[in-house]
């Protein structure tokens, strides 16, 4: 069995690498660190995890918030995150405390320019951290 250490990357489609990366740095605090706009490929560190901006045709659907994103902030910094959130014109769809779960903390969701759906979660428990013995 092959054993993975994590997750070096995913993709996030989008229709226009430009607007995109500006709102993943100027709202969502990544930091590019590979860009080649000419290929549609835009790379951004967040917290030391890499995702990737890449230009497609995929249909994304707006309404699914099954098939979603999320990024963990901080504790004292999530009433903050929403309200940036919403200083910049990105309005906050649905908020939730969920509890229970395999990945549990309050959260926003929200989407991007193209309609990916986002989420903010304040992680307060994560069930991978638990000792399966």
């Amino acid at each position: 069995m092959i054993k993975t250490r994590g997750v070096a990357h995913f993709t996030i489609p989008v229709t226009d690498t430009e607007r995109s990366m500006a709102f993943y740095a100027d709202i969502l605090g990544m930091r590019p660190i590979q860009v080649n706009h000419d290929r549609g490929m835009v790379f951004l560190d967040t917290g030391g995890d890499c995702v990737i901006l890449a230009r497609s045709a995929a249909k994304i659907d707006p309404s699914d918030q099954d098939v979603h994103h999320a990024f963990v902030v901080e504790a004292d910094d999530y009433e903050t995150a929403k309200q940036d959130l919403e200083d910049s014109g990105v309005r906050v769809f649905f908020e939730e405390d969920r509890q229970g779960g395999a990945v549990n903390g309050p959260r926003a969701y929200f989407h991007d320019p193209d309609g990916n759906v986002l989420e903010i979660i304040n992680l307060t428990s994560y069930k991978g951290d638990e000792d399966p013995s």
